[in-house]
């Protein structure tokens, strides 16, 4: 994982605060990211492992879900999710942060865990696997 640690300590106080405004951008298209929480836990597997031989995976992870209220992003992300298909890719996210009195744009790339829809919108649940400061 390509993390710079004090930018994603910003990033997970930010968040808390819920004064961060995050877009996923996918196929030519941006969906607003709401809600959204970054932390720092554990992932169910008892070493690091390489998961579905597509991603590796360490004992922990720095984690994000976020809400998204326009359901037309459904059938792209059933291609990006490790399951239904062998084309397992990145989702990036953008935001801008305030970081030491200085704006810095962010680009964050996750690999898609889960989803949950409901009738109005879709929980994301990812893994960062990079950030970058753009």
């Amino acid at each position: 994982m390509t993390v710079d640690e004090n930018l994603l300590k910003s990033l997970i106080d930010f968040t808390e605060s819920g004064s961060l405004e995050f877009v996923l951008h996918l196929k030519n298209n941006s969906y607003p990211l709401t809600h959204v929480q970054v932390t720092y836990s554990s992932i169910p597997v008892n070493e690091p492992t390489t998961r579905g031989g597509v991603y590796f995976s360490e004992k922990f992870a720095y984690k994000m879900k976020g809400i998204i209220k326009d359901l037309s992003v459904v059938p792209l992300l059933t291609k990006k999710m490790l399951g239904p298909n062998t084309e397992f890719g990145e989702l990036k996210i953008k935001t801008t942060m305030d970081v030491d009195g200085n704006q810095k744009n962010l680009e964050i790339f996750t690999n898609l865990t889960n989803s949950v829809q409901t009738p109005d919108s879709i929980e994301l649940s990812m893994i960062i696997v990079k950030l970058e400061s753009v």
